[in-house]
């Protein structure tokens, strides 16, 4: 008997983890994506198209160093925009020219794999960025020659989870979208694909 309950549990462990839902961009990219970027690019095998490999989001807080509870305020902001813990980036070497000493906090970053970055570019892409005051598009030049883009935003007010009267400061951070593409030309494809507001030449 014993034995018949622990397969039952067994069985509904493996259902319950078969039952939690992909991110919506992540199955859009599967289903609708991978067939699109094969058939123009002419790729052969499913694996030969371009995917995601994290993105990584970086915040500078050096104008707050001093500030503990301003500095703890804006890497909680950075936590609630990704929906994980950022990990707070420290000076590697001190400049006295601007009060810099080694190992002072001066920053956060989030990297973010998996359900967690489909989930944060799903949200940039269609709730964001349209946010953005005059938004006519990210500029398609910054790519890095390796497929990899980099943006930056000015306002962490266009995400949803900020509430615009419990901030202390309008504040901006970078988001490096990392791929396995091999060039700049793939890895747009994809973006483009994707949903990405690339602005018009």
């Amino acid at each position: 008997m014993a034995e018949e309950v622990s397969q039952v549990a067994k069985v509904a462990a493996t259902d319950s983890k078969k039952s939690v839902s992909k991110p919506r961009l992540q199955v859009y990219y599967e289903k609708t994506v991978v067939p699109a970027l094969q058939k123009a690019k002419g790729y052969k095998n499913v694996n030969q198209v371009p995917r995601l490999n994290k993105i990584v989001v970086n915040a500078g807080l050096g104008d707050i160093k001093d500030n503990a509870k301003s500095f703890n305020m804006a890497v909680d902001e950075l936590g609630l925009i990704t929906g994980q813990k950022p990990m707070v980036t420290t000076a590697k070497k001190a400049v006295a020219n601007f009060k810099l000493r080694e190992g002072m906090k001066i920053g956060a970053k989030v990297t973010l794999r998996g359900a967690k970055m489909w989930e944060f570019l799903d949200k940039l892409i269609a709730i964001a960025l349209p946010r953005v005051r005059d938004f006519r598009g990210v500029s398609p030049k910054s790519f890095d020659g390796k497929g990899n883009y980099s943006m930056g935003i000015k306002e962490q007010l266009v995400f949803p989870e900020i509430d615009y009267d419990k901030i202390e400061k309008v504040r901006g951070f970078d988001v490096c979208i990392v791929t396995n593409a091999k060039t700049d030309d793939e890895a747009k494809a994809l973006l483009v694909e994707l949903g990405m507001p690339f602005k018009k030449a």
